[in-house]
């Protein structure tokens, strides 16, 4: 037995090499360049440069953008999520698959494409002059930024919801529809608290990547609009400062870890006071 569970130890041996090699050492380094200054010396002051008013306005920018992107993609995959899990076996398939079908493609593609739909004479703004409407003009503004965002990531969110919610046994949910529950009790009673383990996990795949995805900015915004994303790119690719963009990229990294063990830490306070509910 023991012979058996080394050699299942040993499958993991890859991905510690890979884990050292591509995640860990590139952090050392990052981190050995955000705490020296271009002279060798030590500097705290590349990391506390989020706090300038050019970096933070950005900051707060990307904040905006990825709890914007969450709110809504959390808004867009519950209905979802619930119809498929109402649906038969084929039709829960085809969903999927035309969920992540854009996930195949590449990202700089759809965004092009996204362009092309919202720019002022963008296929958006013909299908609403054919329909009598008028035209607007959202081309390289935040609601640009936020539909880029949400359409890249809503299906981070849909799939690990539709785990949790796809496992809540369908017996609780009729008893409590035969005990003369409606809709939304069923929903905040049973459906929600049993599916924010998936929450959890679509909120972390959503929040700080969209943080952070500068490209979508760059190419919806125009350039006119900058998430943090776009400073730290920009240290490093124009201004060659690569202590400055380490420094950025720390800071920015311990201020989502922070976040997230914060929404952790809530996530596991409400796991204490459902159980002592019980």
């Amino acid at each position: 037995m023991d012979k058996y569970l080394n050699k299942r130890k040993n499958l993991a041996y890859p991905y510690v090499v890979w884990s050292v090699g591509f995640t860990v050492i590139p952090l050392i380094v990052i981190l050995r360049y955000a705490l020296l200054d271009r002279t060798g010396a030590f500097t705290l002051s590349n990391i506390l440069a989020i706090v300038d008013p050019v970096n933070l306005k950005a900051l707060i920018f990307s904040l905006e953008i990825a709890g914007g992107c969450t709110l809504i993609c959390i808004l867009l995959a519950y209905p979802l999520v619930l119809a498929l899990k109402r649906l038969n076996f084929g039709g829960r398939r085809s969903t999927i698959f035309i969920l992540i079908l854009p996930m195949w493609m590449n990202f700089i593609l759809k965004l092009l494409a996204w362009q092309m739909i919202l720019s002022s004479n963008g296929i958006l703004n013909l299908v609403l002059s054919r329909m009598g409407i008028g035209s607007i003009d959202i081309s390289n503004t935040y609601i640009s930024i936020m539909i880029g965002v949400v359409y890249d990531y809503l299906p981070y969110m849909v799939l690990p919801l539709y785990d949790a919610v796809s496992a809540i046994d369908d017996d609780i949910i009729e008893a409590a529809e035969d005990l003369g529950a409606k809709k939304l009790t069923v929903f905040g009673r049973i459906i929600f608290p049993l599916s924010i383990p998936g929450l959890m996990s679509g909120i972390t795949m959503v929040f700080v990547p969209s943080m952070t995805s500068f490209v979508t900015a760059d190419i919806l915004g125009g350039g006119k609009l900058q998430l943090v994303g776009n400073i730290i790119e920009q240290e490093f690719i124009q201004s060659m400062d690569w202590n400055m963009g380490a420094g950025l990229s720390v800071a920015l990294m311990i201020f989502v870890l922070i976040s997230m063990a914060f929404t952790v830490e809530k996530h596991e306070q409400s796991d204490r006071q459902e159980e002592t509910a019980w």
